[in-house]
């Protein structure tokens, strides 16, 4: 499934509006200026509202889908609307804003 690549300024957050900011971005391949997100690299999740006592807040996050054809640096990148988990909760990640001209699968 195609999308557009996520960026490190991408805005990306869990189910309960934390921000998720990813720990780096690929150092060869940017789109909008900006450095793709590689799909195994982690999130960290920031302002999570969900409460303790429910099992919250999210505190890290990370994509488990996304490009099939492009790599960089033999990994996939991750996409917006492929899908991601928060933990400890395991709601989904999802990126609401990101550059729209490179798209991938």
């Amino acid at each position: 499934m195609p999308g557009n690549l996520v960026t490190q300024s991408a805005t990306v957050t869990c189910a309960h509006q934390g921000q998720a900011k990813p720990a780096s971005a690929s150092p060869r391949v940017t789109a909008g200026g900006q450095g793709v997100v590689l799909l195994p690299t982690p999130y960290t999740v920031s302002g999570c509202a969900y409460p303790p006592q429910s099992g919250g807040p999210d505190a890290t996050a990370q994509w488990s889908s996304g490009t099939t054809r492009v790599t960089s640096l033999q990994q996939p990148l991750a996409i917006q609307g492929g899908s991601g988990s928060c933990l400890p909760t395991g709601v989904p990640l999802t990126c609401t804003v990101t550059q729209t001209r490179v798209s991938a699968t």
